[in-house]
């Protein structure tokens, strides 16, 4: 109908491997957010699709033996805000990935999509890289699993080989545990809109919760990939809840960010943005983990 060459769909994981092996210029088709689009488009015209949207295996959310969260590629961004587990231990991913599009979008958009698109403005790669995410590939020679941020490459491109699908996301217990965290979402409109910069960041207290053991930022959109700011991660470390504390670490973001200059908006907003939302987010993550401003 839109001038594609095929169509394959995979009935389990080994399946698509097959696939993906036997037709390697094909375009990976999950929940179809993108794909369809570009296909209505003519922009895949003569090309082959293979969905894996029928692998009832590569959905919901599961607690490990080892604590481990296991969220699979096809969750869809709706199924991951209302899961308990998510609820419970991470409630910032299912509170992030509301900020996708519309209602419609998020029934169908899923977690493995909006990863491996490579898009800097994802709205859930830059909670998944404050979380220290790993990233699960399966091909043909096995499981292979890499860190989120090993895991982008280049801006819109992933480190995704031509016999590997993705099958999951992993948040290890050690990067949720007594975390606590805030996702900050900038856009020229309040809904329906690609973030101009998005920001994440969680804490660790002290058991009086008087200091941060430990923070975590990333960003989308203020660089070619999702990126954390150690300078600023370092810049928090040890030091008490106050108002200075929260300016020192807000500053030291631009140690590291690289926004840039676009139509949505220039590098020196997103750079003061970018601040003002590092700020706001510590200091809102620091209040839900329960702390005391010195």
């Amino acid at each position: 109908m839109y001038d594609i060459k095929a169509l394959y769909e995979a009935a389990s994981v080994a399946d698509a491997v097959r696939l993906r092996l036997e037709h390697p210029e094909a375009q990976i088709l999950a929940g179809g957010t993108d794909v369809l689009v570009q296909v209505r488009e003519g922009k895949r015209a003569g090309k082959e699709l293979i969905s894996i949207y029928g692998i009832d295996a590569l959905r919901g959310v599961a607690l490990e033996a080892d604590g481990t969260i296991r969220i699979g590629s096809l969750t869809s961004f709706s199924r991951i805000t209302k899961d308990p587990i998510i609820q419970k231990y991470i409630n910032v991913l299912g509170e992030a990935v509301d900020m996708v599009g519309g209602p419609q979008i998020r029934n169908a958009g899923t977690i493995g999509g909006n990863t491996c698109n490579g898009v800097t403005s994802a709205d859930s790669a830059s909670t998944l890289f404050a979380w220290d995410a790993v990233v699960e590939l399966t091909g043909e020679k096995g499981v292979r699993r890499l860190p989120i941020g090993d895991f982008y490459l280049s801006a819109g491109k992933v480190d995704l080989r031509p016999d590997e699908i993705q099958t999951a996301i992993l948040i290890p217990k050690i990067s949720y545990e007594n975390c606590f965290g805030h996702y900050i979402k900038y856009a020229m409109r309040s809904a329906m809109d690609i973030a101009t910069t998005g920001c994440s960041v969680n804490v660790v207290l002290s058991g009086d919760k008087r200091s941060i053991l430990r923070a975590r930022i990333a960003y989308g959109v203020a660089g070619p990939i999702p990126m954390r700011a150690p300078a600023a991660e370092a810049a928090a470390q040890g030091r008490p809840l106050t108002q200075e504390t929260a300016d020192t670490f807000a500053r030291a973001v631009l140690e590291d960010i690289h926004p840039r200059d676009s139509w949505r908006a220039s590098k020196a907003f997103r750079e003061h943005i970018a601040v003002e939302m590092a700020r706001r987010g510590l200091i809102e993550s620091w209040k839900l983990a329960g702390g005391v401003m010195a």
